[in-house]
């Protein structure tokens, strides 16, 4: 049985923030939802998701010290499920952008390698997915920006770590 609307009326009266754009998590999660699906657009062409895209550049970040990437280290730096990683890297692997050599220290582990093909694919992605951070984010999203730090400043509290 449906709520009566005098109850429903009552709710948001009393106990919420009066409207679903004066919560900033509801908000933050349309702005991030907008971000995903306008980087996957301009990513079409390359033939790279938005997640794919995180995965293949923040295993290329890791890989420029010369140490071996795992797929436990990627997932940590991403805060990305490892089963997702698995998955996105394997897909990453059939394309050719990615490798996973098993570990010779660990036999569970599996090492994340970014290809040639990989490496040209970000060389590709970087400028669009940049231009989309722009478009959307205009100067406040620069480094240095207002909009980065008070992301940054709100990741570093540690907020919701468990």
């Amino acid at each position: 049985m449906a709520a009566d609307l005098p109850v429903l009326a009552e709710l948001f009266r009393h106990e919420t923030l009066g409207a679903p754009e004066n919560a900033v998590g509801f908000v933050l999660w349309r702005v991030v939802h907008r971000y995903v699906r306008e980087v996957d657009r301009a990513l079409g062409p390359v033939g790279l998701t938005h997640l794919q895209f995180t995965a293949l550049a923040l295993a290329a970040w890791m890989a420029r010290s010369g140490e071996p990437v795992t797929q436990v280290a990627l997932a940590r730096l991403g805060d990305i499920h490892p089963m997702q990683v698995s998955q996105v890297l394997k897909a990453l692997e059939t394309k050719g952008m990615a490798a996973r050599p098993r570990s010779e220290a660990d036999a569970r582990a599996r090492h994340v390698e970014v290809t040639e093909a990989g490496v040209a694919a970000l060389r590709q992605a970087m400028p669009l997915v940049i231009a989309v951070q722009a478009k959307l984010f205009g100067a406040a999203g620069k480094p240095g920006g207002d909009l980065l730090a008070v992301l940054r400043r709100i990741e570093e509290t540690g907020l919701g770590r468990d």
